[in-house]
């Protein structure tokens, strides 16, 4: 009889006990909360899938969801394209000062969030930042990027600023794996840089391209740190309900409903997995 081996287990056991206690219960207790609702007057009790039924038919929760795709929409193909185009152009072996550039562009990628939003927020105050100085300098009034109009755009201008090094490093390690003898081989057929990239790098680009994009989708719908730290500058163009992150976050800690709040931050788990699993799908069927 051949006596079973633990080693694998062994090797595997610990990785797996910390995911099922930060990753797996997590999620388990949140489902279990979000099956109950606790009131003042009564108590706990089990309600099944009656938070759920709410949050479909919640307004807020809706403009949350709508204002974050807006964002995916927007944002992602525009902090994406810049990526791309910086990969590139480090990977043509023209650009002088390759090594500092690309540790430049990479650079705020190591800034934390906290900070950046609130380096920013101070940058587009127009009574206390640059905004504010250039406008009191030549005696004209810019468009408050804090205000409620704007603050979306002026978020997704951090988000860029904070991600595109990072994008651009996952590109640019698809690009640095390409075979050589390609390159030679197009060169030999007369063929020109844009050539090239359609023809070469794009192509070999495709699956990085995912990669990046399904980060970027989950981290759009995870939205929370540069509107909640904005929101100490520009209160009156943040809601509480600004995303759905927040939006959770506000009922849990401010309103005190837990089961919700359960409920909200279940959905939108749910809405990221199914969007980035589509889109997922879609790309790999498209590349076949």
């Amino acid at each position: 009889m051949t006596r079973r081996s633990w080693i694998g287990w062994q090797f595997t056991g610990p990785f797996l006990a910390v995911f099922g206690l930060v990753f797996l219960a997590p999620i388990a207790y949140a489902a279990y909360l979000s099956v109950f609702r606790t009131r003042l007057v009564g108590g706990t009790s089990f309600v099944g899938f009656e938070n759920y039924t709410k949050v479909f038919g919640d307004p807020q929760f809706w403009e949350a969801l709508t204002r974050v795709s807006l964002f995916l929409l927007v944002q992602v193909p525009i902090m994406l394209g810049l990526a791309l185009l910086v990969a590139l152009a480090i990977d043509s072996g023209r650009l002088y000062g390759a090594g500092f550039f690309r540790v430049a562009i990479f650079l705020p990628y190591a800034v934390p969030a906290v900070v950046a939003a609130l380096m920013w927020g101070f940058l587009y105050g127009t009574r206390f930042g640059l905004v504010g100085n250039i406008n009191e300098l030549f005696g004209i009034t810019l468009p408050d990027p804090l205000s409620p109009d704007l603050i979306l755009a002026s978020i997704g201008n951090i988000v860029t600023w904070e991600f595109v090094g990072y994008n651009m490093l996952i590109l640019y390690s698809g690009l640095r794996v390409v075979d050589t003898a390609l390159y030679e081989a197009a060169a030999i057929d007369g063929a020109g840089q844009f050539r090239i990239i359609r023809a070469i790098k794009l192509p070999a680009l495709r699956g990085p391209l995912v990669v990046a994009t399904v980060f970027s989708i989950i981290g759009s719908f995870q939205l929370f740190n540069e509107p909640q730290i904005l929101d100490t500058l520009a209160p009156n163009s943040i809601t509480t309900y600004f995303t759905p992150n927040i939006y959770a976050y506000q009922l849990s800690f401010a309103g005190q409903q837990v089961n919700y709040s359960a409920t909200v931050a279940l959905v939108m788990g749910l809405a990221t997995m199914v969007v980035a699993y589509l889109f997922q799908g879609r790309a790999l069927k498209g590349a076949a």
